[in-house]
C-alpha cells in the first residue's frame, strides 16, 4: 500500500513539473511576440538551423579558398567570381583574382586562364604574386604546346613568356624550371623545323630544304636535331651539286614530282 502511494506521489509531481516546464516556456514564447521579437525560446531552434549566409567577401573567400584548397575548383571559380564581381575594391578580389586564374589552369582550361593571368599582371605589376603568375602564363602555354608536325605558336610563346620571367625575375623560385622549359621548346622548334626540311627534300625542292637546315644549325645549335640536320644539309648539298638545273625532272612543280 505505501509503495503504491509513493509511486502514485512520483507520477503526479513529474506531471506537475512538465505543466510547469510548459507554463514557462510558453510565457518566453508570449513575451517575446508581445515585445516585437522573433518568438522567443522557440524561434531559436528555428535559427540554429538555418544556415548563415554568406552576406561579406570575408566569408565569401573563406569558402572559396576552402573549396579551392581541397580540389573543388568548379565551386571554388563560382564563389572567386562573386568576390570579384560584388567587391572589385576590396583587397579580396585581388586574391580572387588570382585564384580564379588558378581554377581555370586546374580545370585545364588554360586558354581560358592566360587573359586572367595577364590581366592580374597587368592590373597589379608590383603584386609580390607576379613571379608566380608569370611562371602560370608559361605553364599554360606549356600545356598547350603542340607536337613538332603541328603548328608552333604556343611553343614560342612559352619561350618568349619563360625569358621574360628570366629578364625580370632572374632568382625567383621558377628560373630553374623556367630555363629546362626554354630548352624544351627550343628542341620542339629544331624538330618542327627538321620536320618541314624533310618535306621540302621529299618534294624535291631543295633550295628549302637547305634552308630550313641551314635555319636549325644557325638558330639551335644546342639541341638533339643537330647531327640530324648535318647529315641531310650535306645530303642536300650534294643533290644540288649534281642538279644541272635544267633536267625535265627538275624543272617540273613540286606536286607533281611526287606522284
Amino acid at each position: 500500500m505505501n509503495r503504491h502511494r509513493f509511486c502514485r506521489s512520483n507520477s503526479v509531481l513529474a506531471i506537475g513539473l512538465l505543466f510547469t516546464v510548459f507554463l514557462v516556456l510558453s510565457g518566453c514564447a508570449a513575451k517575446g511576440e508581445h515585445q516585437g521579437g522573433d518568438g522567443g525560446f522557440f524561434s531559436w531552434f528555428k535559427k540554429a538551423a538555418q544556415p548563415k549566409p554568406l552576406d561579406n567577401e570575408v566569408a565569401l573567400t573563406r569558402e572559396a579558398m576552402n573549396y579551392f584548397q581541397r580540389g573543388r575548383y568548379l565551386l571554388a571559380e563560382e564563389l572567386f567570381q562573386k568576390i570579384r564581381d560584388r567587391y572589385p575594391f576590396s583587397p579580396y578580389a585581388t586574391l580572387a583574382e588570382l585564384r580564379l586564374a588558378d581554377c581555370k589552369f586546374y580545370l585545364h582550361r588554360y586558354e581560358e586562364a592566360i587573359p586572367l593571368y595577364e590581366e592580374f599582371e597587368k592590373l597589379h605589376p608590383t603584386n609580390e604574386a607576379i613571379p608566380y603568375v608569370i611562371f602560370q602564363e608559361s605553364s599554360c602555354y606549356y600545356k598547350l604546346m603542340a607536337p613538332p608536325d603541328r603548328d608552333q605558336t604556343f611553343t614560342k610563346k612559352l619561350i618568349e613568356t619563360c625569358e621574360r620571367l628570366l629578364k625580370r625575375y632572374p632568382d625567383s623560385p621558377f628560373s630553374y624550371e623556367a630555363r629546362k622549359r626554354i630548352a624544351k621548346a627550343r628542341a620542339v622548334l629544331a624538330r618542327h623545323e627538321l620536320v618541314v626540311a624533310k618535306w621540302y627534300l621529299r618534294t624535291h625542292q631543295i633550295p628549302q630544304a637547305i634552308n630550313r637546315l641551314e635555319t636549325i644549325l644557325a638558330m639551335y645549335p644546342d639541341t638533339p636535331v643537330k647531327d640530324d640536320a648535318e647529315r641531310l644539309l650535306s645530303k642536300a648539298r650534294s643533290r644540288l651539286t649534281a642538279d644541272d638545273g635544267g633536267s625535265s625532272k627538275g624543272d617540273r612543280p613540286w606536286w607533281k614530282r611526287i606522284l
